[in-house]
């Protein structure tokens, strides 16, 4: 299905279908359209949600995590939302970690893959050359178990964004903002169930840092997909979403 981008209140997001809001945040170098595969399967049933975070546009004081869980914040309070269960990879899953345990009452369950906020290695530990297209290439590569998921047009995406001043200093400030965060101290005060779909061979966010999550969050648990790397909806969307669905139908009446 193609996915169509609407325009509100100074927000740009995907909304598509009815029901239950499953509300997805999409990482660092993410795009809506690495949810394809999850707002195909899940519309029918669910209300998907997908706002596009303003990562390259937003104030340099506002350019970290703290500021992007307040811009959910705000989008959460425009579009009226309430119950969710929310989704985050890579940084989208710190962000939602940050607002689960901001604004507890709004989250009904949360998912993880491939999320920050224990440790990650950004972009395979370095981030990428300005002009070096080879070396962009290669590091988006990195994030993927099958290097032909890392597409021309993925590829062509992050090359521009790394190439330009405005753009590459708000993904320094987010990323540095995004490690001194750490929330090892915090994420026992989690209650909402919570599942961990994890790539068996994740170089940015390794298996431990999944097995270190499921220990501090109490009510939680963890799904490894193997022959995969740190964006698990995007490399399986079929394991990912039977998992997914699983944990739905499992704590359909959960009660924040």
């Amino acid at each position: 299905m193609n996915l169509e981008i609407k325009k509100e209140g100074g927000f740009e997001y995907i909304d598509e279908g009815e029901g239950e809001v499953l509300l997805l945040l999409h990482g660092l170098f993410g795009a809506l359209s690495n949810w394809q595969g999850v707002v195909s399967y899940f519309h029918k049933n669910f209300r998907v949600v997908i706002p596009l975070m303003p990562l390259y546009e937003m104030p340099l004081p506002q350019a970290s995590v703290p500021g992007l869980v307040e811009f959910v914040e705000d989008f959460v309070a425009h579009k009226n939302l309430a119950d969710l269960t929310l989704l985050g990879n890579s940084l989208g899953g710190h962000v939602a970690l940050e607002f689960a345990l901001k604004r507890p009452e709004y989250v009904k369950r949360l998912v993880l893959t491939g999320s920050s906020g224990l440790f990650e290695d950004s972009m395979g530990g370095s981030f990428p050359k300005r002009g070096s297209y080879s070396f962009v290439k290669e590091r988006i590569e990195y994030t993927f178990y099958d290097p032909a998921v890392a597409t021309k047009d993925l590829v062509d995406e992050v090359f521009e964004i790394t190439n330009s001043n405005p753009k590459a200093l708000r993904i320094i400030y987010i990323a540095k903002s995004a490690q001194r965060n750490n929330l090892s101290k915090e994420l026992g005060r989690i209650k909402a169930p919570t599942l961990l779909i994890w790539g068996l061979n994740d170089t940015i966010t390794p298996p431990v840092v999944a097995h270190e999550f499921n220990r501090l969050i109490q009510n939680s648990e963890l799904r490894f997909i193997d022959h995969c790397c740190h964006a698990p909806m995007m490399e399986h969307p079929t394991a990912f979403n039977s998992i997914l669905e699983e944990f739905l139908l499992k704590n359909a009446s959960y009660d924040s």
